[in-house]
């Protein structure tokens, strides 16, 4: 299935909402990614992605449609040479690899656009299809942080995964 990283537009916002608004996604993703999604959620977040020069947040297309979304997050001070690796993908469109290309895409990006060396991403200990796709993104896992993560009145451990540029 052909998929393409493009810029949020506000005409984006219906599919946005749609698909985001989905308990099955927003479990996996930090508390600034709420749940329910709301419209007023996703005005915030078209127009926080839209911003900036190089752009960072991208959406997935796929046939027209924004389904998903990406991103890499700059870090700061002592932490400027590395970028947070972000995305979610609607979940009719799971497993068909759409994720995998757009990683290897965002990835590349990221390496060729900012001044970094590593590019992280840290996904839940129970998110093992995210903890996949990462891996055959060539993301190590670099460390497991036991019980960090208090999401819905439980605990989760952190993974961090991470990609180098001389690696």
């Amino acid at each position: 299935m052909e998929c393409k990283l493009r810029p949020w537009k506000s005409t984006d916002l219906k599919s946005l909402v749609k698909y985001a608004n989905n308990w099955k996604i927003g479990k996996n993703m930090t508390d600034k990614f709420p749940y329910p999604y709301t419209e007023e959620a996703g005005k915030k977040f078209i127009e926080y992605a839209s911003g900036g020069e190089p752009l960072c947040i991208f959406a997935i297309e796929i046939r027209g449609e924004a389904c998903g979304g990406i991103g890499v997050h700059p870090q700061e001070d002592i932490h400027k040479k590395n970028m947070e690796l972000g995305y979610w993908l609607a979940e009719p469109l799971w497993g068909h690899g759409i994720v995998s290309k757009a990683i290897k895409e965002m990835v590349e990006y990221g390496f060729n656009t900012f001044p970094i060396n590593r590019i992280f991403a840290r996904p839940y200990g129970s998110n093992k299809a995210s903890q996949r796709v990462l891996e055959k993104n060539g993301f190590v896992l670099e460390a497991r942080l036991k019980n960090t993560i208090w999401k819905k009145d439980r605990f989760e451990d952190e993974l961090i995964y991470a990609v180098r540029l001389d690696e």
